[in-house]
Parts: structure tokens; sequence; C-alpha cells
């Protein structure tokens, strides 16, 4: 199932066709946008088509089974147990994200995030005219941490909100308890609001998911946001769940929504996610033994590459990796990838902190992969930097 290439180029695919249309190479191989190229599970697929065969497509409420199929996969992969009534639909993350932002702050207002960090959430600050306040990593042997005292002294420099995305794109960090209890620690002590998008809580692979829903009885000044979309491939049909304890927040963010005619989902994404939680777990174990397999191929093929070396990863689909030693700019490494016919993500696209590093998405048949990555190893040997 998952050594299956499937080909998306002319289905106006954002991952492929964009990048094509952009690069204007036909052969190019995008490892960038976090989606995956594998068909999503038989189950979700074997939904959508009976769905499809009704032949009416109306307005569609949130159903029971929905809501409850969600609580009871984060219950048991997630390891916290949200009630029902903390439930609110919202099509995406980024847009909860965004009208946090719109709502909770004014203009001017600071909005704290740890760098380098998926763009989307810092272009959403930006562009809605907050202040991007920076608390970089620090990449300490091979592993990013949290620099706590830097972390504290720009929180109480007046920070409304800290955006936390755990597991951490796209260094893959996946942070323990204790940094975690850290942080709500610090964030309690200013009264400022977390928003944790927990999008890729569904691929850990070393140490133990741990959501800030784990914390709520000591601090409810929080917002979690979860999703199928990255787990069951099904971002398309946009459907994510926003966790709420605090029921001002949760008041407040539920009319923002509705006022901003966000209510009913899309017609399929009801069904997809009840095939997802309730039925598809055997494609998830599958799912994952795979991804494990190329991320231990591509940690291999990078140990034997001189001056490429990759951030060990304890979750996500993606990989960070450090090109410095080349001791080459951004513009010449695209060029050179371009060359081998792939596309990535340049560090640059993930803030200051992101310079010299590269993202790839490692969810793609492993022919794509390795196709991808010796083209990679012969351009490199062609320009000499091998």
């Amino acid at each position: 199932m998952f050594n299956n290439i499937v080909d998306r180029t002319n289905t106006n695919c954002a991952k492929w066709d964009e990048a094509i249309n952009q690069e204007k190479i036909d052969d190019l191989i995008p490892l960038t946008v976090a989606d995956m190229d594998f068909r999503s599970s038989p189950e979700i697929i074997n939904s959508l088509v009976e769905v499809a065969n009704h032949g009416i497509y109306g307005y569609t409420n949130i159903s029971e089974k929905y809501i409850t199929s969600s609580i009871s996969w984060i219950e048991k992969y997630h390891n916290w147990i949200p009630k029902k009534e903390w439930f609110v639909y919202c099509p995406r993350i980024i847009q909860a994200i965004s009208m946090i932002i719109q709502n909770f702050t004014l203009k001017g207002d600071k909005v704290m995030v740890s760098t380098p960090l998926y763009s989307p959430i810092q272009k959403a600050i930006i562009s809605n005219e907050r202040e991007l306040v920076n608390n970089d990593l620090l990449l300490i042997d091979n592993h990013y941490e949290i620099d706590f005292e830097d972390f504290e002294k720009k929180i109480k420099s007046g920070v409304k909100i800290y955006i936390c995305v755990s597991p951490h794109n796209p260094t893959g960090r996946v942070w323990t308890k204790d940094e975690i209890k850290k942080i709500i620690e610090i964030c309690k002590k200013y009264n400022v609001l977390i928003v944790a998008d927990e999008v890729h809580a569904d691929f850990i692979w070393r140490g133990k998911f741990t959501s800030f829903g784990y914390y709520l009885d000591s601090y409810d000044n929080i917002v979690i946001c979860s999703s199928p979309s990255k787990t069951f491939n099904i971002p398309g049909l946009e459907a994510s769940n926003i966790f709420i304890k605090n029921e001002k927040i949760r008041t407040k963010f539920s009319n923002i929504l509705h006022n901003s005619g966000i209510h009913n989902p899309n017609y399929f994404s009801v069904f997809a996610v009840e095939a997802a939680y309730s039925s598809s777990s055997e494609w998830y174990y599958f799912l994952k033994q795979q991804l494990k397999k190329n991320i231990n191929y591509v940690s291999d093929f990078f140990d034997n590459i001189k001056g490429l070396r990759v951030i060990s990863a304890e979750g996500t689909f993606l990989q960070w990796i450090d090109y410095r030693e080349l001791n080459i700019t951004e513009s010449e490494l695209k060029s050179i990838l371009l060359k081998s016919n792939i596309l990535v993500n340049l560090g640059s696209e993930f803030g200051d902190s992101g310079l010299g590093f590269l993202r790839i998405n490692i969810a793609t048949p492993r022919k794509t992969l390795e196709k991808a990555l010796n083209s990679l190893k012969h351009t490199l040997m062609e320009e000499g930097l091998l």
C-alpha cells in the first residue's frame, strides 16, 4: 500500500502541481508541503465513496460519532481525556490560530513563538499587525532545547499569546512533560494565553507525547488544536478539533467562528473523520512502520554525506537537515536542488534561525525518496562538494 506511487500531478495538487508550474520542471520531486503521497485508509475511501453515491451534498452538522470518536482517539493516543463540551469545530488549525490572534489581541500586541517555526503561523502574526516575538531554540548536541531564560524574559515583556507547536515543526522535537510544565508555569505567572498546535501528535518516534491538555486542571488559559488531517492524509477535507476548557474563552472563540460564517463543516469531512478515528487504526499502525523506515533510510543516507547532518527527529514525518558545513548560500543550495529535480523547504522560510538548514517531507514511497536523494548526491558530487 505505502510502496505504490500515486501520480498526483494534474489534480490541482498544492504540493506537486504548484511546484512544477512554479519551477517549470516537469519531473520535479517536491519534498515540501506536509501532506503524504500515500492514499488514505481504505475505510476512509470506502466511506467517502458510499456517501458520495448518496448524491445530495447539503449543509451538514458535526455528528455525535465525530465528537466521541475524536475524543476516544485522543484518550488512547494522546493520553488525556477532553470533555465533549470543550469541543469546537474549525476547518483548519491555522484558521483557528489566525482568528485567536485577531480577536484576543490588539494591533501592536506581542505574540511569541519558538523558532525556527512553521512559517504560516509567523505570517499570521505579522499580517494581522501584531509584534512577532521570537524565542530562538538552542541547538545543543544535535538536539533542540527551549532557552527558558530567554523565554521568560520575553514573556514578561508583555506577550499576550504564546503559540507552541508540539511536536515541533520543523525541528521534530517532542516537548517533554517537564518542558511543557515549565512553559505553563511561566505563562500562568504572566497570564499569557497558550495556543497549542498538536497536529503532529500521532507521529512520535522517541519518548512519549504529552499534550497541554494534561495540565488543564492547573491552568485553563489554553487552546488545544488537534486534527486528523496529518494522521490520515485528509487535509483537503478540512477538519480540525479545537478543545477549550475555559468557558469564557470557548464561548468567545465559538462566537468568532459563527460571526465569520464558519459553522457547518464540509459534507465529506464528517464521514472521513468518523471512519478515520473509529475504523483506521490498523492502517495507521502500518503507516507508522513505513514512515519510521523512511526516517531511518534518510538518517543512514545523510550519515554518508559529508557536510549534511540530519537533526534527530523525535516526532513528525519531517526531517530537519543542517547543511552549514557545505559552506554554500541558500541560493546556491536551491540551484543544486533544482538541478537535482528536487524542491524542499529552505530554512529561511522558518525564520532567521533556520538559515543553514532545510526541511524535507519523508512521507512518500521509498522509490520516490531514493530517486530524490540519489539525484542530490550525484549533483553534489558533480559540484565538487563531496
